[in-house]
């Protein structure tokens, strides 16, 4: 089957998850994704995490899928040069190390670009590959936190959580790297030229703050921890249930607090003391009080049947488990099913976005072992020969 990237072929030199999430991605939909290891060792994610067994995780394996392996020496000068072989043959290169080291390694975009014009070179690190903290390291709990995003989480009295897990920034910014490539090929087609897209981690954070930074702009007001509740509507937060779940409930204007007040709660005097937003958020407490207390007459069940028949916006707070036993996230394979090359099933997250003619697929999950492919794309596209490859494992290139 055809597929929306098919004939795009995607280097992978980058490490753990964020430009490596960028290349899976790609992959979903049709790229080959050729992903660079270390000799011996291999990429650090197949360490990261809960071990599936010694020295292979989970997340390597749903990660990792649809890649082929190769392992290169990046600090050798033979295998930069395999390296540039292989650019002059691919559409897009990946990588995630801090500023500067790619320079150093004589695999600098300027190098790359002379072998290959059209190349389109995605570059994500923890502060971009400008401004004066550039050549800082960093994570995606520390992506979280200078964004700004962390400061706003949790509740006034305790300090500030990261957003969900730590590696959120990683995916979006790895997001971001696809979404930059993707228009990058876009101008290559109708100009030949290739281009840098440069993401710092904490960047796609930043972007996602709503109103924060034109209010602080405008007016000097900064937001502060607010727990689960949401600054400027209410009530738009999670109430706890006769059964001990929680359930998300948000009202975002007037036309849905008047359905949740007349028609699920059947109160129709919240609609005299609390008519509008500019009231309800001015009352917060009491408002959030007079829903918790309905929400927990209820099961989780109840309640949400409730909310649904009056069309009011809610939704459990879901576990792990609860995910998997969702059917809306069966019936939109939002959850995979592989065999898993060890044996048994591993099951992972499914293809976002859905393309009507081109959908993204999986076909094979993480290899299992670092230079599976090492002979397919070396001899194969580069035309070396058994002995060769013979040659440079045994000078550690490979």
């Amino acid at each position: 089957m055809d597929t929306a990237l098919t004939g795009i072929t995607v280097l992978d030199l980058a490490t753990f998850v964020a430009a490596p999430f960028c290349c899976t991605l790609l992959g979903e939909f049709g790229a080959e994704v050729i992903k660079v290891e270390q000799p011996g060792r291999g990429d650090d994610l197949r360490r990261l995490g809960t071990p599936a067994r010694e020295g292979l995780s989970y997340w390597w394996l749903a990660e990792a899928r649809n890649k082929k392996s190769i392992t290169c020496n990046l600090r050798l000068p033979e295998g930069q040069a395999l390296i540039k072989k292989l650019v002059a043959q691919v559409d897009i290169v990946a990588e995630n190390f801090r500023p500067g080291t790619l320079e150093r390694w004589q695999l600098d975009y300027e190098t790359l670009r002379a072998i290959n014009p059209g190349l389109i070179l995605v570059r994500i690190s923890a502060f971009g590959q400008t401004g004066p903290y550039r050549e800082q390291p960093g994570f995606g709990r520390i992506a979280a936190a200078v964004s700004g995003m962390t400061y706003i989480c949790g509740y006034p009295d305790r300090p500030p959580v990261p957003p969900g897990t730590p590696t959120v920034p990683d995916y979006l910014a790895g997001a971001f790297g696809a979404l930059g490539a993707l228009l990058a090929l876009q101008y290559r087609q109708r100009t030949g030229e290739g281009q840098v897209v440069d993401v710092g981690l904490y960047e796609p954070m930043l972007r996602m703050l709503d109103e924060l930074i034109p209010v602080y702009g405008a007016t000097g007001q900064g937001r502060e921890r607010c727990g689960s509740g949401t600054p400027y509507v209410v009530p738009h937060n999670h109430y706890r249930t006769a059964d001990g779940k929680w359930i998300a409930i948000a009202c975002t204007n007037d036309r849905m607090f008047e359905r949740l007040a007349l028609q699920a709660m059947q109160q129709p005097q919240l609609l005299e003391a609390y008519p509008t937003m500019a009231v309800r958020v001015q009352r917060r407490e009491e408002v959030d009080a007079l829903v918790q207390q309905w929400v927990g007459q209820f099961s989780a069940r109840e309640a949400l049947q409730r909310l649904e028949a009056a069309e009011v916006p809610a939704g459990l707070v879901a576990s792990v488990a609860d995910l998997f036993a969702d059917p809306h996230l069966q019936a939109r394979d939002n959850l995979l099913a592989l065999p898993s090359p060890l044996g048994g099933v591993l099951h992972m997250a499914g293809i976002v976005p859905k393309l009507s003619r081109t959908p993204g697929r999986v076909e094979h999950l993480g290899p299992l072992t670092p230079g599976a492919h090492n002979e397919e794309i070396y001899c194969g596209r580069l035309g070396l020969r058994r002995d060769d490859l013979d040659a440079l494992r045994a000078r550690g290139v490979i």
